[in-house]
């Protein structure tokens, strides 16, 4: 594996302060945490830049986005998963990137109740490459607490960020199913897939470029 960060597109909620501001801090926790392993991609950093604020444009650049990273990190909390981190999580699935599944909620929910099943609907779970990691919030929180007022924000997304940051060195490790030299073709029908404005977006030389460092990096055998 060569020694540049591998990008981590951060999939989730980011509608309302507590999840912009809770995905920033997590951000940087795990980044600190890493020790430059990993570089956190937050979709809510481009979002505004977007020119003509179309659904279109937005959806387009947080593919564009998706498809330019390693690693995908999708935070699985609500009763309910947010219906653009799971059509987010489905297409890194079809570029096989390693995919881990956060879930601080610790609220049981979907098909929970089935023998292998997780607190969401069954179409999410069972994938490769995928590392599933349920934390309760509300245990790390309380001891969190136990630290002095000024620690108390720091020590918890720093118990957040070590648990992370080991799911995506377990999943890194696994072997992919898709070869280095298969990946720009499966990236050119995950493209037309979408459609919009990726194809210009993702010219051949961008695609030849990524793939590159992607086989460069070892995530891809």
């Amino acid at each position: 594996m060569n020694e540049r960060a591998l990008k981590i597109y951060f999939a989730g909620d980011l509608f309302d302060a507590k999840d912009l501001m809770g995905n920033l801090l997590l951000a940087a926790a795990i980044e600190q945490h890493a020790r430059g392993r990993y570089q956190i991609m937050l979709p809510q950093d481009g979002e505004c830049e977007v020119a003509d604020r179309s659904s279109q444009s937005i959806r387009d650049a947080d593919f564009e986005l998706l498809f330019s990273c390693d690693i995908i990190l999708a935070n699985f909390d609500g009763t309910d998963l947010d219906s653009g981190t799971v059509a987010e999580f489905c297409f890194a699935k079809m570029l096989d990137m390693p995919a881990v599944l956060l879930r601080t909620d610790f609220r049981d929910a979907g098909d929970h109740t089935l023998p292998d099943g997780e607190p969401w609907n069954l179409m999410c779970s069972h994938y490769p490459r995928t590392v599933v990691r349920h934390i309760n919030a509300m245990e790390i929180y309380h001891q969190s607490r136990a630290c002095a007022p000024d620690r108390c924000q720091d020590a918890f997304y720093s118990m957040l960020a070590a648990e992370i940051v080991a799911a995506l060195d377990a999943v890194c490790a696994e072997k992919s199913w898709l070869q280095a030299d298969e990946l720009a073709a499966q990236y050119q029908r995950a493209i037309k897939s979408i459609g919009g404005s990726l194809s210009s977006r993702f010219p051949q030389e961008r695609i030849a470029q990524i793939v590159a460092a992607k086989a460069a990096s070892g995530i891809y055998s």
